[in-house]
């Protein structure tokens, strides 16, 4: 049951986050500092970032984005930018979609955009496409993920956090997981704050959490459970 998950359980499917465009190289340092103490998954950061020094022994992955925030980047450059992140050591890669080719109907394109980035970080380069799916209707949501999959991804994930429409739903991690039946995983991010919102995304079907306040969750959930809540 996914309310008997802890937060240890919970941070090891954690992309411990620092997207802001005014990060320094010295708040990356803390942000992996952090994410060794709380045990996170990985450190999610902006490509200018890399490379990054890890503690020796450290099993921390990287994981960067690409075509960030808007998804209206070419696909080459989009491209370019994933294959040089993975070069500066990158093991995970973030791309965005152009939400407005999803929101025209024209999934192709959606799907060749995708495909031009998996064909240059080809796997063990782990891919996840962001569909922004707070700006998408179901119908969307669906025909996004199935071309994600077409397109050979890892994940889909729901969100930059950047987005006005918002980030992350139950009904939009919901639908995702059902479409892509544990065949892709299933990221959740934007809007994910507290220990009670990520057992909710975890039970809707999200397999990775992208957090940039992961130890205000971790803290609140031993408040919660030293005050017996």
């Amino acid at each position: 049951m996914t309310e008997t998950l802890q937060a240890a359980d919970i941070v090891r499917l954690v992309d411990h986050t620092l997207l802001k465009p005014e990060a320094t190289h010295a708040d990356v340092d803390a942000l992996i500092a952090e994410a060794v103490e709380l045990g996170a998954y990985s450190v999610c950061v902006s490509p200018s970032m890399l490379p990054l020094v890890l503690p020796e022994g450290s099993e921390l992955k990287i994981a960067v984005v690409a075509g960030f925030p808007s998804g209206k980047h070419t696909s080459a450059v989009k491209a370019s930018e994933a294959l040089e992140a993975v070069a500066s050591g990158a093991h995970e890669v973030d791309m965005v979609i152009d939400v407005g080719a999803a929101k025209a109907g024209d999934f192709i394109s959606v799907e060749e955009d995708i495909a031009i980035v998996r064909g240059a970080v080809p796997s063990p380069t782990v891919l996840k496409v962001i569909i922004e799916s707070a700006a998408l209707s179901d119908d969307e949501i669906v025909a996004v993920c199935q071309a994600a999959e077409r397109a050979g991804a890892d994940f889909v994930k729901t969100s930059t956090g950047f987005h006005p429409t918002g980030g992350a739903t139950e009904h939009a991690v919901r639908l995702m997981a059902q479409t892509v039946g544990g065949r892709l995983g299933v990221k959740a991010s934007g809007g994910v704050r507290t220990i009670d919102d990520a057992r909710r995304y975890v039970a809707a079907g999200a397999t990775r959490l992208g957090v940039s306040g992961t130890r205000a969750l971790v803290e609140g959930a031993d408040s919660a459970a030293g005050s017996g809540y």
